[in-house]
């Protein structure tokens, strides 16, 4: 069963400091690209960034890159979400995705998500 469990958000002042964690099961987390998006109240989802699973590769959507940096530890099967100089509208529910292309785990993995607060 292929689980993608996100933590550590939480409340933060305006240029603040979060890490969140995306813990995955069920699935070789080696072999697959993680994503991380978030939802703020009355918008849709939007991506925030990702990393490849062949060279560890990063992108970022233009509003993070520079604050926001992704990392991945194989070996304990997690993804991190280093946040630094957070602003109030990086204010949503941040979500990891695991989207598993071939073979009997194919499909969409999402977690439930973690809160983040940035106040102003």
């Amino acid at each position: 069963q292929v689980q993608v469990v996100e933590s550590g958000g939480g409340l933060v002042q305006h240029g603040g400091s979060l890490t969140l964690s995306c813990v995955t099961s069920g699935f070789t987390l080696d072999y697959h690209t993680i994503g991380w998006f978030r939802q703020a109240p009355g918008k849709e989802r939007e991506g925030v960034g990702c990393i490849s699973s062949s060279d560890n590769r990063t992108n970022y959507v233009g509003s993070v890159r520079g604050r926001l940096t992704i990392s991945r530890d194989n070996a304990k099967n997690t993804v991190y979400l280093q946040m630094n100089s957070l602003k109030p509208e990086d204010t949503a529910v941040y979500y990891c995705n695991a989207s598993i292309g071939v073979g009997l785990l194919m499909g969409d993995y999402w977690g439930q998500g973690t809160q983040v607060t940035v106040s102003s």
